[in-house]
């Protein structure tokens, strides 16, 4: 894939099937993909329990605060007060950063458009659907038992994921200007909207070559 090699971060509203998509685009890819990993890289990286991360994860610092209170009591405060300086937001961006630099691959989540935006080979993608097919989908896979309660399930977690990337990237989660391709998976199965992807990635690093090889005859 060339010395920038390409690192796809995925975006996805709730019940879209942003991650499904991303583990076919995967296998098609020949490419790692990264979603709850990123959580034990972190944990790890830092001496914490999985749990941790895990309950805490796309959440704002504020609840890490309480959850680690409530879960450890005061006399272990100093659980809190060791990463006072380095949120858990931003280890989080480091672990982001240090996989991205390692090679190709695909990160689910996590505001990585926005961690990633200065990376030279970053493509970034949304995946969306609309709300009664989202929670068809939710209810297939067990997260609600109707409809309506899935369709509940899915605004609150749209919600949480909005306010989380508002408020750690100062953009606006889901605007179709912070990223480079926006899907909606309604319209086609898994692995035909996992091969829209790849085509657009492969176009996109063949333009990329073609580009860079003018530059080195000119030079």
């Amino acid at each position: 894939m060339g010395k920038e090699h390409t690192i796809i971060v995925i975006g996805r509203s709730f019940g879209a099937g942003g991650k499904s998509i991303g583990k076919v685009l995967s296998e098609k890819l020949g490419i790692p993909i990264y979603d709850n990993t990123l959580l034990n890289e972190s944990a790890k990286e830092f001496g914490f329990s999985r749990d941790i991360f895990c309950r805490v994860d796309e959440k704002r610092p504020s609840r890490f605060k309480r959850f680690v209170t409530q879960s450890y009591g005061v006399q272990e405060s100093y659980i809190y007060d060791a990463i006072s300086n380095e949120t858990l937001y931003q280890a989080q961006s480091r672990v982001i950063r240090a996989i991205a630099e390692r090679g190709p691959c695909i990160i689910v989540g996590r505001t990585s458009d926005y961690v990633l935006r200065d990376f030279p080979g970053l493509v970034s993608v949304f995946v969306h659907a609309p709300l009664a097919y989202r929670a068809q989908k939710i209810v297939e896979r067990g997260d609600a038992t109707t409809p309506e309660e899935a369709i509940e399930l899915a605004k609150r977690k749209d919600k949480s994921r909005e306010k989380y990337y508002n408020y750690f990237t100062g953009r606006y989660w889901g605007v179709a200007s912070n990223y480079d391709l926006c899907l909606d998976s309604s319209l086609l199965p898994v692995g035909d909207s996992a091969e829209v992807i790849a085509g657009f990635v492969r176009r996109l690093e063949a333009a990329n070559r073609s580009f860079g090889e003018k530059i080195e005859k000119n030079f």
